[in-house]
């Protein structure tokens, strides 16, 4: 039977109904978590860690109180952290910082578990992306400047001058208006992958990137895993790398290095686009992460290189050995 193209409209309602149900999915996350970090702040029971947590936050140039926002964002993913962070009195390069600390390591239980089932053992994936978000974020701290931590943007809710109820309010007219441009920038993007979809556009994205994949650190074989996974995230990018594992088609070494890659740079349209409400500059949210891909690549590819010439040289050495009278 002939196919017919499907209309665009078609695929712009469900691109719209599918944002529409990840903003809802969204919610469930973002809601509750950064009230209850609004009752922590304001009843003044994150004060009580500044004192333990404030060499680890120094270290990579943020205060005490960041450990909170990561923490969540390090186990339930991006928006959870996003959730912690605007109810908390940060400055705009404050959260700079997180943004890519947690554009790089989100979710590590849950993705790590897709990373391990589709060839990478999680361990690795894990401590993959927790060194490349402290070095990446310790890096851009330092061109910020070391008083990154040590600024503050203005008064807590927890002071005692903001009764609870005005301050409620306050946070939920500050939520209310951050879920709204969430909801308009989750609804576009996936219209625009509906539409890209349809179009069969990322399988003409691929015949073009693959010259480049040599210069990201990965082999022409992985294209259409990498581009799935940095563009729709780790986990439709892990759903095809399983299928390809099944049929044997790559070679670990090249599975392994695909995800060190993907695990620093991936949802490279959704991920970064959620941050841009707190008034981060796309900058530091797209072009770091991936220039730290990129390097991490090329390091662990030019240390399988040298492990295998060790163990040639060693395989030598003991023929040479046994050959001798």
């Amino acid at each position: 039977m002939p196919s017919f193209p499907i209309p665009a409209g078609v695929s712009l309602r469900r691109g719209a109904a599918k944002g529409w149900r990840g903003f809802v999915w969204m919610l469930k996350i973002i809601l509750p978590v950064s009230l209850l970090t609004f009752l922590l702040d304001f009843f003044g029971c994150l004060a009580h860690l500044d004192g333990l947590l404030e060499p680890l936050m120094g270290a990579i140039h943020l205060p005490a109180m960041a450990a909170l926002p990561l923490l969540v964002g390090l186990l339930t993913g991006i928006y959870g952290g996003i959730a912690a962070m605007t109810v908390l009195p940060f400055t705009v390069q404050q959260m700079t910082l997180m943004a890519v600390f947690l554009l790089i390591a989100h979710s590590l239980i849950q993705e790590g578990l897709v990373q391990h089932h589709s060839g990478c053992p999680m361990w690795m994936a894990t401590a993959n992306r927790l060194a490349a978000a402290v070095l990446t974020v310790f890096a851009i701290g330092w061109l910020l400047g070391p008083e990154t931590a040590r600024e503050t943007a203005g008064m807590s809710p927890a002071a005692t001058k903001i009764a609870f109820w005005p301050a409620l309010q306050t946070w939920g007219a500050d939520m209310a208006e951050l879920c709204l441009k969430m909801l308009l920038i989750i609804v576009v993007l996936m219209m625009g992958m509906e539409l890209a979809k349809q179009y069969r556009l990322i399988e003409k994205v691929v015949r073009l990137i693959k010259p480049f994949l040599g210069l990201l650190g990965l082999d022409r074989q992985v294209g259409m895993l990498w581009l799935t996974a940095a563009f729709l995230g780790i986990t439709y990018g892990g759903a095809l790398i399983v299928e390809e594992v099944r049929e044997g088609k790559l070679p670990s070494d090249r599975l392994k290095t695909l995800h060190v890659s993907i695990g620093i740079n991936h949802a490279m349209l959704e991920d970064p686009a959620v941050f841009i409400p707190l008034g981060i500059h796309p900058f530091w949210l797209w072009v770091p992460r991936l220039v730290v891909a990129v390097m991490f690549a090329h390091t662990y590819r030019l240390w399988l290189w040298l492990r295998a010439r060790r163990r040639m040289l060693t395989g030598n050495a003991i023929s040479a050995g046994s050959l001798k009278p």
